[in-house]
């Protein structure tokens, strides 16, 4: 079956679905830290699937090698730059992420989102 034939895609979604219900299930600030990640984990599994061409290689200039269709194959480059250009920025923004977590901690002496909302509102 064609379906299973493409299951990079499956776990594109179940990573996906995955993240996005601890966002926006749990109230735990390092929860929506860690289900942030997973979601964005799941969209560079997804450009990578997408930047590899079967039967490609590396663009670089070999005589024999050659399409069904006579042209050269190649798989697109771009996208795995950009993913590793994307990882270093997430990493970025969850040390930026965690530091801020500490500050409310420090701030507030908790991590829970509805005991934060709670003491905003008595103050």
């Amino acid at each position: 079956m064609e379906v299973f034939g493409l299951y990079n895609y499956w776990i594109v979604i179940v990573l996906m679905m995955t993240g996005f219900y601890v966002v926006i299930s749990r109230g735990n600030l390092i929860k929506k830290i860690v289900g942030l990640n997973i979601f964005q984990t799941s969209m560079f599994i997804l450009y990578i699937s997408m930047g590899k061409v079967r039967g490609g290689t590396a663009p670089i200039i070999v005589e024999g090698l050659a399409c069904p269709e006579g042209a050269v194959c190649y798989s697109n480059p771009l996208p795995h730059v950009l993913i590793l250009t994307a990882i270093v920025v997430g990493v970025a923004t969850t040390a930026l992420g965690l530091a801020l977590i500490v500050r409310i901690k420090e701030a507030y002496g908790t991590v829970e989102e509805d005991e934060i909302q709670s003491q905003e509102v008595e103050t």
